[in-house]
C-alpha cells in the first residue's frame, strides 16, 4: 500500500484472470496519493511503484491540496483498469508505503493475536543519504518503535478471536514533505490496508493528531504549528468508538482534553466513512472460515470442574500465592480434560439390548411373520434394560488453557460487579497503600524508592553536562539532542519469572517515554538549571501500573537531586469492566482506580493519566473491546483526578523527604558570558586552547556557544576557579593605559618583541618602546622567555595591541631590561597575567562565588581611550545577571570582563 496525504487510491483489476489472482492473494497493497488526477487515468496494466510515484510527484497550486474533506469514488470501467480514490483530510504530499501479509498456515492457537508491526522512516524520504554512523536503515529508533505501538494498539482490538494466521504490517515513509509528522498518517494507512485485505476484523480504523493552538483545536497541524501547541494528542478509532489515545500537555484541564478527543473523533469518523466506501468497491473477501474457536461445550465443562474453586482462589489478596493457586487449578483442569477425560454427570442413560431366548423352538415351516421396522415381537425376544457407558470427553490442551483463562476473567469480573470488592479487598475507587523514601543511594545524585501495593520503582537521577545529552537522528537531519530523558527497565525478576535480559523491549521504550513526557512540564529552563538530567526507573516489583510508579518515583528523585522542579507529579492507571449487566449490574460501565495486573489482563481498559491537582501532563489509553464513548472517558478522567490527589498527598509524607539540594557528588556548572567574537580565542586552532585549559585546570568540560555563553563543568571549586581565571585572561578587553606585569617575551623580531600579556593574547612592543634610549637590536638585550612590564598604548582597528616598556621606565634608569618580577607599589596596577590564581582548599568550598571571583582584578592608572571592542556585555565575574546587561561605565580588564553565574 502506498499512502499519501489526500486521495486514497486502490488499483482494482477488471478482467476475470486478474480478478482471480487478486482475490486469492493474501497481500494487500494500497496507494494513498496526493494528486487527484490519478482518479481519471485508465490503466491498461497494473502500474509499478515507480510509475505511481512519478505520476503523483507534481508541484503547483493545482495539486497542492490542504485538508480536503470531500469524497470521490470513480466509476467502474469495463475495458480497462480503473483506480479508486478517496480523499481524506490530512496534510500535504506525504507518501507512506504499507503492506499487510498473512501466513499461509495458521500457527498454534494462543491467547493473543499473532500480529507484528514494523515502521521505518527512510532517510531518502527527506533527501538524505544516511544518518549517523550507519549508511543504511537498521535497528528501529525509539521514535519508530513508538509509532509501531501507535499502529499496533488500535488494530489489535479490532481483530476477531480464533484467527491464528501470523500477520505482519510493514510501513515505510518513502516521501516526507517536512511539514507534518507522518505517525498519524501511518496509523490511517495501516487501517486502510487491513480493511482492504482478507484479514478478518470488525471495522476500519483511522488516526489523527489534534493540537490546541491559540485556543483552537486543529486536526493534523504542521510540525511548525505544534511548536506553539498546548496539547499533542494522537487518537485512533472507528466510526463509532475510540480505541486508543496518547498524548502530552502542559497541565491541561480534563474538560479541554475531552473537547480535543471529541474533535479528533469527528475527524476519525469522517475518514472511516470514506474508507468504507472504498472497501465496498474493491475490498477482498474476509477469511472468516479460518477462524477456529474452542467448542462451546468446553466452557461449560471448565466451569463445572473449576467454578467453585475459582471463586475461592480469586479471593487471595497477594499476587504470587494467587498466581500459584491459579496455575495449580489450571493443571488440574488440563489433566482432566486432556488426559483422563471428562464424564458428564447427567444421570443414568438407559439403552435397549436385544438378546434371543436360548430354548425357543422355531418352526421353519411356519409362515414368516412380518415385523414392522422399529417394533419388537415380545414372543421372540426378551427386553433387558442396561446401563449406558458414557465415552469420556477429551479436548486439546491449547483449547482448555484458552477457555480456562477466559473463565478466570469472567469470574474475576463477576466478583467485582456482584460483590463490589476486588481481589485485594478494595472498592472500585480504592488506592493501594503507598510508601516512599528518598536518599536511598548515597552516592547517586538523587534517588527515590516508591512503592504502591505490590508495584515498586527505584528511581535514580544523574546530572551531567552537555556531553551527556542524548543525540537523536531524525528525518530533517538537524542535530537534535535531549537534555532530559527517562529510561525504564522491567526485568523478568520483577514479576517473579526467569527470562532473557537484553536490549530494551518495545514495551520498555513506550513506558519510559510516557513517564518522561509526564515529568517534562515541571522541569526548569536551561538558563535556570543548565544540566543534562537522566532518570532511571528500575522496576523491582510489578503488579500493575509500573509506568505510573515511574512517574511518582521520578518526581521524588528529581527533588532529591536538587532539581528546582515546579511541583510534584503523580500517575495512576484506570481500568474498566464494561459489560456489567451480564453479571447482575445496572449496565453502567464500572471504572476501577489503580488497577492491578490481573485487572488489566481481565478488564476492558487500561487508561494511564499523569498530572497534579491543576491538570494533566501525559495520558495513554488502550481499549480491549469495541471502544468506549466520551461519557465513559469523562467518568474515568474525573475518577483519575481524585486518585491523583490521594497519591500526591501520600508522596508528601515521604520519609526521609527529598533533600532538594545538589549532591556533593554532582558536578559544578559555571555559566559565564563573553563577547561572542572572543569565543574563537577560547577554542583556539583545532580546539587546542580549550583542551589545554581543561588539562591544566582539571575541569571536566568546557562548552561554548556562538552567542558568547561559556559553560564550565568541574568536580570541585578549585579547578573551576582556575579555569575561570584562564578564560577571563583570554577574553578580557584591554583598554589603553592598562599595565601588565612580568609578561613573557614569546618571540623577537628585528622591529621589536612580542609579549604575551595573557594566555593566547600577545602584543607588539616596538624596538623604540623597549627603552628610553636608542637600541639597535632587541636581541642584544632581550631573549625569549624574559619577563618585562608593559603598558598598553594603542589598540588598532584590527584589535592588535601596541605595548610600551619605555612608558614604565624613568629616563635616569640604565639601559638594562627588568627581568625580575616587580611588586606593584600601588593597588592601581595590574598583577601579572601569569600570576597563579588564589588557591582554594576544601574547607573553603562553602564560600560564595563572589568571594573568589575577582582573581585577576585590575585598576586603570592612566586615562582610558575608547576601546574598539564592544564592551557592553562585559561584567565582573561572580555577577549574576538575569536581565539584559547594561553598558559598563568603567572599563575593566584581566579576567574581570565576563558575566558569570554558578549553579
Amino acid at each position: 500500500m502506498l499512502a499519501n496525504s489526500l486521495p486514497l487510491t486502490h488499483v482494482s483489476p477488471r478482467s476475470s484472470s486478474l480478478a482471480y489472482s487478486h482475490s486469492n492473494s493474501k497481500n494487500c497493497k494500497l496507494l494513498h496519493s496526493s494528486s487527484a488526477f490519478s482518479r481519471y487515468i485508465p490503466f491498461k496494466t497494473l502500474p509499478s511503484l515507480q510509475l505511481l510515484l512519478r505520476r503523483n510527484n507534481f508541484h503547483g497550486p493545482r495539486f497542492n491540496f490542504k485538508a480536503l474533506a470531500e469524497t470521490h469514488v470513480s466509476e467502474p470501467c469495463q475495458d480497462a483498469l480503473q483506480p479508486f480514490s478517496v480523499k481524506i483530510p490530512y496534510g500535504n504530499r506525504h507518501i507512506v508505503y504499507t503492506t499487510v501479509c498473512l501466513a499461509d498456515i495458521p500457527s498454534e492457537p494462543s491467547d493473543f493475536f499473532p500480529l507484528s508491526v514494523n515502521y521505518q522512516e527512510r532517510f531518502s524520504a527527506a533527501g538524505r543519504t544516511s544518518g549517523g554512523f550507519f549508511k543504511r536503515e537498521g535497528r528501529p529508533k525509539d521514535h519508530e518503535v513508538l509509532v509501531c505501538r501507535l499502529i499496533d494498539r488500535p488494530l489489535r482490538t479490532t481483530m476477531l478471536k480464533g484467527f491464528y494466521h501470523e500477520t505482519q504490517i510493514l510501513s515505510w515513509v518513502l516521501s516526507y514533505d517536512g511539514l507534518h509528522s507522518p505517525d498519524a498518517l501511518a496509523v490511517t494507512a495501516a487501517g486502510i490496508a487491513v480493511s482492504l485485505s482478507e484479514l478478518p476484523h470488525t471495522k476500519p480504523i483511522a488516526g489523527v493528531r489534534v493540537g490546541l493552538i491559540g485556543g483552537k483545536y486543529i486536526v493534523n497541524p504542521t510540525t511548525k504549528e505544534m511548536e506553539n501547541s498546548e496539547l499533542d494528542l494522537v487518537l485512533a478509532g472507528s466510526d463509532s468508538a475510540i480505541l486508543m489515545i496518547e498524548g502530552y500537555c502542559d497541565f491541561l484541564p480534563e474538560e479541554k482534553l475531552l473537547q480535543a478527543v471529541e474533535v479528533g473523533q469527528d475527524a476519525v469518523r469522517t475518514i472511516c466513512k470514506e474508507v468504507e466506501a472504498l472497501v465496498v468497491k474493491c475490498g477482498k473477501p474476509k477469511m472468516v472460515d479460518a477462524i477456529k474457536l474452542p467448542p462451546p461445550a468446553l466452557y461449560r465443562h471448565v466451569e463445572e470442574i473449576a467454578g467453585d474453586e475459582l471463586v475461592r482462589v480469586l479471593q487471595i489478596k497477594k499476587k504470587i500465592p494467587r498466581r500459584k493457586a491459579l496455575a495449580s487449578l489450571e493443571d488440574k483442569v488440563v489433566d482432566i480434560l486432556t488426559q483422563r477425560g471428562y464424564v458428564e454427570n447427567n444421570g443414568a442413560n438407559v439403552t435397549v439390548e436385544t438378546v434371543p431366548e436360548p430354548d425357543l423352538y422355531v418352526d421353519e415351516d411356519e409362515d414368516e411373520e412380518v415385523v414392522v421396522d422399529g417394533e419388537v415381537d415380545e414372543g421372540d425376544v426378551h427386553i433387558k434394560p442396561s446401563q449406558k457407558i458414557s465415552t469420556p470427553l477429551l479436548f486439546s490442551e491449547v483449547d482448555v488453557k484458552l477457555v480456562f483463562k477466559d473463565t478466570t476473567s469472567k469470574y474475576l469480573r463477576k466478583r467485582i460487579v456482584e460483590g463490589g470488592r476486588r481481589s485485594d479487598g478494595r472498592t472500585p475507587e480504592g488506592i493501594r497503600p503507598i510508601h516512599s523514601r528518598c536518599g536511598l543511594l548515597p552516592r547517586a545524585h538523587g534517588s527515590a524508592l516508591f512503592t504502591r501495593g505490590e508495584t515498586q520503582s527505584l528511581a535514580v537521577v544523574t546530572l551531567g553536562d552537555k556531553q551527556m545529552a542524548q543525540r537523536i537522528d531524525n528525518l530533517e537531519g538537524d542535530d537534535e539532542s535531549k537534555k532530559f530523558y527517562l529510561q525504564y527497565s522491567f526485568p523478568p525478576s520483577c514479576v517473579g519469572e526467569v527470562g532473557r535480559v537484553g536490549a530494551p523491549s518495545r514495551r520498555e521504550i513506550g513506558h519510559g517515554t510516557l513517564a518522561e513526557r509526564a515529568l517534562e512540564p515541571i522541569l526548569p529552563s536551561d538558563e535556570e538549571f543548565p544540566y543534562t538530567i537522566r532518570v532511571e526507573s528500575n522496576i523491582t516489583e510489578s503488579n500493575g501500573s509500573s509506568s505510573m510508579a515511574s512517574v511518582c518515583g521520578g518526581s521524588l528523585a528529581l527533588e532529591d537531586a536538587g532539581v528546582p522542579v515546579k511541583g510534584s507529579i503523580a500517575g495512576i492507571a484506570m481500568g474498566m469492566v464494561l459489560d456489567t449487566k451480564e453479571f447482575g449490574g445496572d449496565g453502567t460501565p464500572l471504572i476501577l482506580s489503580d488497577i492491578t495486573g490481573s485487572e488489566d489482563a481481565s478488564g476492558d481498559m487500561d487508561f494511564k493519566v499523569a498530572g497534579n491537582d491543576d491538570g494533566i501532563t501525559a495520558f495513554q489509553m488502550d481499549i480491549k473491546v469495541g471502544g468506549i464513548t466520551l461519557p465513559v472517558m469523562k467518568q474515568a478522567l474525573l475518577q483519575a483526578k481524585d486518585g491523583r490527589k490521594v497519591i500526591l498527598a501520600e508522596m508528601s509524607k515521604c520519609l526521609p523527604p527529598p533533600s532538594k539540594t545538589l549532591s556533593k557528588y554532582a558536578p559544578l556548572i559555571y555559566v559565564m558570558k563573553v563577547i561572542p567574537s572572543k569565543i574563537n580565542l577560547i577554542i583556539g586552532s583545532g580546539g587546542k586552547t580549550v583542551r589545554n585549559i581543561i588539562e591544566e585546570s582539571g575541569v571536566e568540560s568546557i562548552d561554548t556557544l556562538d552567542d558568547g555563553t561559556v559553560k564550565i563543568t568541574a568536580k570541585d571549586l578549585a579547578s573551576l576557579e582556575k579555569s575561570k581565571a584562564m578564560i577571563g585572561n583570554l577574553t578580557m578587553v584591554p583598554s589603553v593605559g592598562d599595565i601588565f606585569r612580568t609578561c613573557e617575551i614569546k618571540s623577537i623580531a628585528p622591529y621589536g618583541v612580542f609579549v604575551e600579556i595573557a594566555p593566547g593574547r600577545e602584543g607588539l612592543c616596538h624596538i623604540s618602546e623597549l627603552s628610553p634610549g636608542y637600541l639597535s637590536k632587541a636581541e642584544d638585550v632581550f631573549k625569549v622567555g624574559d619577563r618585562i612590564d608593559v603598558k598598553l598604548i594603542e589598540v588598532n582597528e584590527k584589535g592588535q595591541l601596541r605595548l610600551s616598556r619605555r612608558a614604565l621606565i624613568p629616563d635616569t634608569d640604565p639601559l638594562v631590561p627588568s627581568t625580575k618580577p616587580r611588586t606593584p607599589a600601588a593597588p592601581k596596577e595590574y598583577p601579572s597575567a601569569k600570576s597563579a590564581p588564589k588557591k582554594v582548599t576544601s574547607s573553603e568550598n562553602d564560600r560564595s562565588v563572589e568571594e573568589n571571583a575577582e582573581l585577576t582584578k585590575i585598576t586603570i592608572t592612566a586615562p582610558k581611550a575608547p576601546s574598539k571592542d564592544n564592551t557592553q556585555d562585559f561584567y565582573p565575574p561572580g555577577k549574576v545577571v538575569k536581565d539584559r546587561p547594561k553598558k559598563s561605565s568603567k572599563a575593566t580588564g584581566g579576567g574581570a570582563s565576563n558575566e558569570s553565574e554558578l549553579v
